[in-house]
């Protein structure tokens, strides 16, 4: 099944080759939510292979539109099962480019990993 976010573009992390022939790159929208955009989300996405450059022409700031899909795996490993959660994003279009003031601001966000493996 097949979604779609629109937000501003909150973060993006560096490509990180996971192996010869995979490699992923993690990025963060911030949507408003509620009758008056009182409620902020913070939506983790990552994009994969030959999808990663595309974030190479898109700034911290930009107004974004991201289509994606949610996959599911489960991982095991000495004896504990895990399952988590990705959302893959298959196309990142710009729809506004972004403020300079949120670019300043934005730059300083740190990447937390807190997976239990």
């Amino acid at each position: 099944m097949q979604y779609e976010l629109t937000g501003t573009l909150f973060n993006i992390s560096d490509t990180v080759q996971r192996s010869e022939k995979f490699s992923v790159r993690e990025f963060v929208v911030e949507s408003k939510e509620g009758k008056d955009n009182e409620f902020t989300n913070y939506v983790k996405f990552q994009a994969t292979n030959q999808r990663t450059g595309v974030l190479n022409d898109m700034n911290i700031g930009d107004e974004v539109k991201v289509h994606f899909n949610i996959k599911g795996s489960k991982w095991e490993k000495e004896g504990k099962t895990s399952f988590f959660v990705n959302l893959d994003a298959w196309k990142i279009e710009v729809v506004k480019a972004g403020k300079k003031e949120f670019i300043q601001e934005a730059e300083v966000v740190e990447e937390i990993d807190d997976l239990p493996f």
